[in-house]
């Protein structure tokens, strides 16, 4: 049988875990996206004709991620995109993509992901699961991160910044590229986020 004293100290540990537990899960911190400083880049590239690519990117877009260095696992990100602000550096071009041919900006206007997972594969590097709206369809995606970097900033503030690649196939989300040719059929993408803490 325990003795009196005995008990006191276990009891006083498991209590003083319990007060630590909440600490420990609420240490993730949460970041905002720094787009508006233009500090975060959504690019794409895709084959045009097999002979060259075009190359793109989204202009507006916003989101969050939560980031615990010494618990990466516990990683999240959401992330909500205006379609219409794809730019090519060619209007008419621009123009077709996001009509009814393609994406349909008119009637599905925004991209939005969220994510589901993180699977830490390597020092700094990782795997973020998600679901990726696009085209009025929902599909799960993977995208290969790797942590660039944090610490303070100049202005008082503190940041962390990441990047990120995925390959879509486009008609996964119902987009038809038969007009493309073949080698149109999958779009790269390339993600750079760095976020302020809030």
């Amino acid at each position: 049988m325990f003795s009196k004293s005995l008990l006191k100290t276990v009891t006083g540990v498991a209590l003083g875990a319990a007060a630590l537990l909440p600490m420990t899960q609420a240490s993730a911190a949460e970041y905002k996206i720094d787009s508006e400083g233009q500090h975060a880049f959504i690019q794409f590239k895709i084959s045009h004709l097999g002979y060259s690519y075009v190359l793109g990117t989204f202009e507006d877009f916003t989101g969050t991620f939560s980031y615990d260095p010494d618990s990466p696992e516990n990683a999240s990100a959401s992330v909500k995109v205006d379609v219409s602000s794809l730019d090519t550096g060619h209007a008419e071009r621009d123009k077709h993509i996001l009509s009814d041919d393609f994406l349909d900006a008119s009637q599905y206007p925004t991209a939005t992901f969220e994510s589901t997972g993180f699977e830490s594969t390597g020092e700094g590097e990782g795997e973020l699961k998600g679901k990726l709206t696009l085209h009025g369809t929902t599909q799960p995606i993977t995208i290969d991160v790797e942590h660039i970097g944090g610490g303070d900033d100049p202005w008082g503030g503190y940041r962390q910044g990441f990047e990120g690649e995925t390959t879509l196939t486009l008609s996964n989300f119902g987009i038809d590229t038969s007009k493309l040719g073949p080698t149109a059929s999958t779009v790269d993408m390339y993600l750079v986020v760095e976020g302020i803490r809030q």
